[in-house]
């Protein structure tokens, strides 16, 4: 990355903020400036505080202590985003669109045009679509934002933020569900931002990718400042190690090698059902078994099929020895087979609940007695639940929302672990998690081997599935291409099944 010139004086700069909910105190004296023209990155592990940090520099919350300054003046955010008037624009991780709406309504959507009691939509449609010009977006201001892509969406959010004549832009996680072209296409579109003067807060859990796009880098640790260095100083290991504060050499856990004897507890042969076709491969207990394709390859079909989300269409499954016709999610479960969403959010949790209920949800038949829910059976299991886990919390009443996505991800493990699985299927275990607690994740899937259960890594991160598995079976297109072990498990043989090639077309 090159370094781009940035005046020395500040555009935004805290001073100083500190933040409590009521007697629970989260962040402590932090400071932190943006320059105009730059990508100032924030990392930290997951509730080290830089969501709540980010609400306050966007005015959604209110510092407890410490002062907000623009262009060296200080000033007190209007709340709940009326900070854009300001210039401060914050791009939420869930993206803040109207999916019924078009592009040119979402972009204009609270302000729009109107002349003599109309709107002016003639004229909105020409700003809108001089914007998507200017950042090299080939999509209509009249498409409907549910057609479009993941990409394509974080992308009208620049075009929002743009449009309201943004001197701060403070993203969020924004390539958390990018593949490696869109992000690539974003990352111009933010070079772009740099060079017209806008000030970038950027924060991500994707290191390499920080050492990429940033300028400087703030590191938080447990709520409190650690340090403020420029990118080009530091490697992607180094801000790991200051983001957790220990090494982090044993990322991934020591293996065992697999028995190739084990009994096999799955067997699916010729398997078709919605965006996959005869799908063949077997799992052994006691196995991580990983699945890599390149988005859209149909990995996430063929476990949702398995767990009666997706209709099978065609093939058999044999469960531990025994034919099974197509099941529902309760069949599977009680035949001891769970998944574990990739969409923790969506589909996973239920965000305006506490955690009690979140934990017994799947496996809620254990929790009933006399045809009522045992409470105090179900917090004992929280209890248990909490410390093996490692999920942390203010207090176990919290939402689940309110829960930083890595407590998130670990309170949906011991959801599914719940109901005392044999077979785990986990799709993007790490999506979403600061560096420290994969760790924990990566760890708790090789102690879950070592007991004899089998599991299933779906993962998108090449490291993970390298790292974490005694197989990988390779999709694309909604089929196998290809199963690999021992030293084949490796970047190129992976990619050269992922992208239908031949043996020695990848060198």
């Amino acid at each position: 990355m090159n370094i781009a010139t940035h005046p020395s004086a500040s555009v935004l700069e805290a001073v100083n903020i500190s933040k409590s909910f009521g007697p629970v105190p989260v962040l402590f004296s932090v400071s932190m400036n943006v320059r105009p023209g730059e990508v100032h990155a924030l990392i930290g592990e997951n509730g080290a505080g830089k969501s709540t940090f980010i609400k306050i520099l966007s005015g959604f919350h209110e510092p407890t202590s410490g002062q907000i300054q623009i262009d060296g003046a200080n000033v007190v955010l209007p709340p709940n985003g009326a900070a854009e008037d300001l210039g401060i624009v914050l791009i939420h991780q869930e993206l803040n669109l109207a999916e019924q709406m078009t592009v040119e309504e979402n972009v204009f959507l609270g302000r729009e045009l109107v002349s003599k009691g109309f709107l002016s939509r003639t004229e909105m449609r020409a700003k809108v679509q001089a914007a998507l010009d200017e950042i090299g977006l080939t999509i209509s201001p009249t498409d409907r934002i549910s057609d479009l892509t993941i990409a394509q969406k974080q992308m009208v959010e620049i075009v929002k933020a743009v449009s309201r004549n943004a001197r701060i832009l403070i993203m969020d996680e924004p390539t958390a569900v990018l593949t490696e072209d869109e992000t690539a296409l974003f990352f111009k579109q933010v070079e772009k931002l740099k060079q017209s003067g806008v000030g970038i807060v950027f924060v991500s859990h994707k290191l390499r990718e920080i050492q990429e796009i940033a300028d400087r880098v703030t590191i938080l640790r447990d709520g409190q400042w650690i340090d403020t260095r420029p990118a080009a100083d530091l490697t992607p290991d180094a801000m790991a190690q200051m983001m957790v504060g220990r090494e982090l050499s044993d990322l991934y856990p020591p293996m065992n090698e697999a028995d190739v004897d084990a009994e096999r507890v799955l067997e699916v042969q010729n398997l078709s059902a919605p965006g996959i076709s005869n799908v063949s491969f077997d799992l052994r207990k006691g196995e991580i078994l990983g699945f890599s394709g390149l988005i859209g390859a149909g990995r996430t079909a063929v476990f949702e099929a398995l767990c009666g989300i997706l209709p099978i269409q065609g093939g058999s499954v044999k469960l531990f020895g025994k034919d099974v016709g197509a099941m529902s999610v309760a069949d599977a479960r009680d035949a001891g087979l769970v998944y574990l969403t990739k969409d923790r959010k969506e589909k996973g949790l239920l965000l305006q609940k506490q955690m009690q209920p979140n934990l017994t949800l799947l496996a809620l038949p254990k929790f009933i007695r006399n045809f009522m829910i045992d409470q105090s059976a179900e917090g004992d299991a929280l209890e248990r639940a909490v410390r093996r886990f490692d999920v942390r919390a203010r207090d176990t009443s919290v939402v689940v929302g309110k829960l930083s996505g890595g407590n998130q991800q670990k309170l949906l493990l011991a959801k599914v672990m719940e109901c005392d699985p044999r077979i785990v299927i986990i799709d993007e275990p790490t999506r979403g998690i600061d560096v420290g607690t994969k760790q924990q994740i990566y760890h708790f899937i090789a102690a879950l081997a070592a007991e004899g259960v089998s599991v299933v890594v779906i993962s998108s991160e090449m490291p993970e599935i390298i790292g974490l598995c005694h197989r990988v079976a390779v999709m694309r297109e909604g089929q196998i291409t290809g199963v690999l072990t021992g030293d084949h498990i490796n970047e190129n043989e992976i990619m050269r099944y992922a992208a239908g090639l031949k043996r020695g077309d990848i060198q």
